[in-house]
């Protein structure tokens, strides 16, 4: 039986993914701060691992990871995940906090969640396994008014890439999903202020195909990588947005 920690685990792309992988077989650890929600969601499936903790508290991360290899034995695949949208608006409008949050977040999360997993399955035996970051349309080309979201997202490349370079020694293998505009509850916010000022809003897809295409890309063999891809609503404007 495979596993794989997802991060986010509570909402969204990650609840989606979780539940996929849940539903394949898969151990799956489910990170995220809300203990309701990750027992809520373990309740039915004797393959769920809840793992409270918050991915900006270092301590905490490292301890959740350590929890999910004593039960599950060994570390297959992180689904590196968990991000936050803060209010936008041009650089002068976008609040400090805001910005300090969306890193704190959106990347340091993301490469503490990463540093955890790596130091395991460089350890494990057999050695190896895989890190899928979540990126973005973001991580290409911004929105208006997210100067904040859009840089942490073009940050996440750059991880991606140095995971992928450091890690082929320790047969580690990195690749990064951009996801454009999959309904969940933060793309129905920009959906609803959209409609709310008038503008036509984007079209959208369903959470679901993000989650079959993070799968695909986890059940590759270790010999292949997909290391970048975007999934997207068929007509949204990425192609021609930039």
């Amino acid at each position: 039986m495979k596993s794989i920690i997802v991060t986010g685990a509570s909402s969204g792309i990650g609840r989606a993914t979780a539940e996929q992988f849940l539903a394949e077989g898969w151990t799956v650890g489910l990170l995220a701060r809300s203990a309701d929600t990750l027992n809520q969601m373990a309740a039915d499936h004797a393959n769920a691992v809840p793992l409270v903790a918050d991915v900006t508290d270092a301590q905490a991360v490292e301890a959740a990871f350590d929890a999910f290899q004593d039960k599950a034995d060994r570390l297959d695949v992180l689904f590196n995940n968990a991000g936050i949208f803060a209010p936008g608006g041009t650089i002068d409008e976008i609040v400090l906090d805001d910005w300090y949050q969306s890193v704190n977040v959106n990347l340091n999360g993301m490469f503490l969640c990463a540093r955890a997993a790596f130091r395991i399955m460089r350890h494990q035996s057999p050695q190896g396994g895989r890190i899928i970051n979540n990126g973005s349309i973001a991580a290409h080309v911004p929105r208006p008014n997210s100067a904040h979201y859009s840089a942490t997202k073009h940050a996440i490349t750059g991880l991606t890439r140095s995971l992928s370079l450091d890690g082929r020694t320790f047969n580690i293998a990195c690749g990064q999903i951009d996801i454009g505009n999959a309904r969940t509850q933060m793309v129905q916010g920009l959906v609803d202020a959209a409609i709310a000022s008038g503008q036509e809003p984007d079209p959208t897809m369903a959470v679901e195909d993000a989650a079959r295409s993070v799968l695909h890309m986890a059940n590759l063999p270790p010999e292949a990588n997909v290391q970048f891809m975007t999934v997207m609503a068929t007509t949204m404007p990425y192609i021609g947005r930039g």
